[in-house]
C-alpha cells in the first residue's frame, strides 16, 4: 500500500472509532509506527487528512451504493440490502464523526451534503419510479419529494439533539426509519414482498 493511502486507512482507524477532536497527529503517527515528519511530506494538517478521508470514505459508499443497485431484483430487495449496507457503516463510524465535521469542518461537510442531497437523492427517486413501475410503489407518491425526505430521514438520525448518539441506538433507529419508509410507499403488492424479506407468514 502506498504510504499516502497508508496514512489515511491508519487515520480512519483512529477517527471512525474515537472521533476527530480526540486524535492527534501524534496518535496517527503512533498507530502507524510512522514519523510525523513522513506524515507531514504528504499532509500539510490533520484538517487536510480528514478532508481526504472522507472524500475518500464518500467515493467508497458511492461504489456500494451502485452496485447494490445495478443488481437489485427490485425495490424491495434494494431497500433490504441498503438497509444491510447501512448497517455495516454506521457499525464502524462513531456518530461524533458526523457532529464534528458539521461544526468544524464547513468544506467538508459540504461534500457530504452534497453526496447526500445529490448522488443519493437521485439514486432514491430512481428506484421509487423503478418500483412503480413494477408495481411495489404507490403511483400516487410525488417520488422527487419522497428521494428528499428519505435523505432527510438519514441526517435527522446524525442529529444529537434528536436522537442518543449511542452507536446501537444510531443503527437500531436508522433501521427503523427505513422500514418505516419503505412501509410507507409500497403497495400491498410491495407489502407482501417487504414481509416476505422480514420472514412475516401472512394469513
Amino acid at each position: 500500500m502506498p504510504t499516502k493511502d497508508k496514512i489515511l486507512q491508519g487515520a480512519e482507524d483512529l477517527i471512525f472509532k474515537y472521533g476527530i477532536k480526540n486524535i492527534t497527529m501524534d496518535d496517527i503517527a503512533r498507530h502507524l509506527s510512522m514519523s510525523k515528519k513522513t506524515i507531514y511530506k504528504f499532509y500539510k494538517e490533520k484538517d487536510e487528512i480528514v478532508h481526504s478521508l472522507m472524500h475518500l470514505s464518500i467515493e467508497k459508499d458511492k461504489c456500494r451504493f451502485k452496485k447494490i443497485y445495478d443488481s437489485s431484483h427490485n425495490v424491495v430487495a434494494e431497500g433490504f440490502e441498503m438497509m444491510k449496507e447501512m448497517r455495516e457503516i454506521f457499525s464502524k463510524i462513531n456518530p461524533i464523526v458526523f457532529h464534528e465535521l458539521n461544526k468544524y469542518y464547513p468544506e467538508t461537510w459540504k461534500e457530504f451534503q452534497k453526496f447526500k442531497n445529490g448522488f443519493i437523492q437521485e439514486m432514491v427517486e430512481r428506484s421509487l419510479i423503478n418500483g412503480q413501475k413494477d408495481g411495489y410503489i404507490r403511483n400516487d407518491i410525488d417520488t422527487k419529494l419522497m428521494a428528499k425526505l428519505r435523505v432527510e430521514n438519514i441526517e435527522m438520525t446524525l442529529n444529537g439533539a434528536l436522537f442518543t448518539t449511542e452507536r446501537p441506538n444510531l443503527i437500531d433507529t436508522q433501521m427503523a426509519i427505513t422500514e418505516h419508509f419503505l412501509y410507507g410507499v409500497c403497495t400491498l403488492k410491495g407489502h407482501k414482498l417487504i414481509n416476505k424479506y422480514k420472514n412475516i407468514e401472512e394469513e
